[in-house]
């Protein structure tokens, strides 16, 4: 059985996983309900595979998964969210994810996903796939074209974050993180910061009651 490590913003959720995947065998060897503790904790423990809910409160699911690939992390990563926006689970895929299990789905269904997770499958619900397909398809090139950090940095940007607050966050310079705002306007070609936050809305990275 695998050793799984759960993330979560909500404690009760993480009680109830942990006492359903215990009871099947698997071993759960950590917890965090943010994405900070989260990440120095699978560094620390790197744990077979990784439960990560997106909604984690001032850092999301999918920074994590960025920083994680960032970091060349051996942990396979199941989300398990609410989210049915086509965007994002097509980001989480393209972030590394092995597996998208909605959270209103069974028991057995998780259990399935980690067993084919485990494994080095991918493991994708019949509807989740469908969503995964869909925002594939209307995430355009500019998407592909950048990087982990260029995503940090935009999603960030686009929450109203400083200069000075990002490179605090992601240890830059102020003076990087200008260069990666610049780069990022010319990639996405967007002419100023509102644009920017539209866009980040759009393409799911941030929701619409943010920054």
């Amino acid at each position: 059985m695998s050793e799984l490590f759960l993330v979560d913003d909500h404690a009760l959720v993480r009680e109830g996983l942990r006492a359903m995947l215990e009871a099947a065998g698997h071993q759960v060897v950590g917890e965090a309900g943010e994405a900070t503790p989260a990440l120095a904790e699978l560094v620390r423990l790197e744990p077979e595979i990784a439960l990560i809910d997106l909604n984690l409160g001032q850092r999301s699911g999918l920074e994590l998964l960025a920083e994680m690939q960032r970091r060349r992390l051996a942990t396979r990563v199941i989300v398990l969210s609410m989210s049915v926006r086509p965007q994002h689970v097509a980001e989480a895929l393209r972030l590394g994810a092995l597996g998208y299990v909605l959270k209103d789905s069974s028991a057995a269904e998780l259990l399935a996903a980690l067993d084919a997770v485990s494994q080095g499958r991918r493991h994708l619900g019949t509807s989740v796939a469908e969503l995964a397909a869909r925002g594939l398809a209307d995430q355009g090139r500019n998407m592909a074209e950048l990087s982990a950090r260029e995503r940090q940095v935009l999603v960030l940007v686009a929450r109203g974050a400083s200069s000075n607050q990002i490179g605090h966050e992601l240890h830059l310079s102020p003076k990087t993180v200008d260069t990666y705002r610049s780069r990022l306007m010319a990639k996405l070609g967007l002419e100023d910061v509102p644009a920017l936050v539209r866009w980040a809305i759009r393409e799911g990275l941030i929701g619409v009651d943010e920054p």
